[in-house]
């Protein structure tokens, strides 16, 4: 019994058996359509956002496991401004703004996935990549809060939401 196991990045929803998925998958004799619609069925509720997938497929019966990962940080960031992409110039034309409250909302969701320490350090990562996608804090630049939460101005926020 040989399984393998694939990991890629597809569209909630919107999988099809073309690439990533078809190529990956087609030699080893899966219905590739039955591990497409068992991942459109799985990401519905997140359809439109980009999520990692893990197919398994044992080589042998041909049978297939799905797990659906935690969505990227961008795509959280991205489904809580309601917008399709980040900015080509993150410093000069920003797409969107956030509230502290939804900073702290995917800090939340992203906590067990991130490499952050304290739930401090899981915010500092979510206002890291706000920051390269173009996106303000509360109407001010990213990197503006990031100090902020750095020297200490949300530390009782962040305790009581730890």
């Amino acid at each position: 019994m040989v399984k393998k196991t694939f990991r890629v990045i597809v569209t909630a929803g919107e999988a099809t058996g073309g690439p990533p998925i078809g190529p990956l998958i087609g030699p080893l004799g899966v219905n590739i359509m039955a591990v497409v619609n068992r991942i459109n069925e799985m990401t519905e509720s997140y359809k439109g956002t980009k999520v990692p997938v893990e197919i398994t497929i044992d080589t042998d019966t041909k049978e297939f496991e799905i797990k659906v990962g935690m969505l990227t940080t961008t795509a959280l960031i991205l489904k809580e401004l309601g917008i399709e992409k980040g900015s080509g110039k993150p410093n000069m034309e920003p797409v969107g703004d956030l509230s502290f409250e939804q900073v702290i909302k995917i800090a939340k969701l992203k906590r067990e996935g991130l490499l952050a320490s304290s739930f401090k350090a899981a915010v500092k990562e979510i206002l890291g990549s706000c920051l390269s996608m173009g996106v303000t804090v509360e109407g001010r630049s990213a990197k503006e809060v990031l100090r902020e939460v750095k020297e200490g101005k949300y530390d009782d926020l962040l305790e009581e939401t730890n």
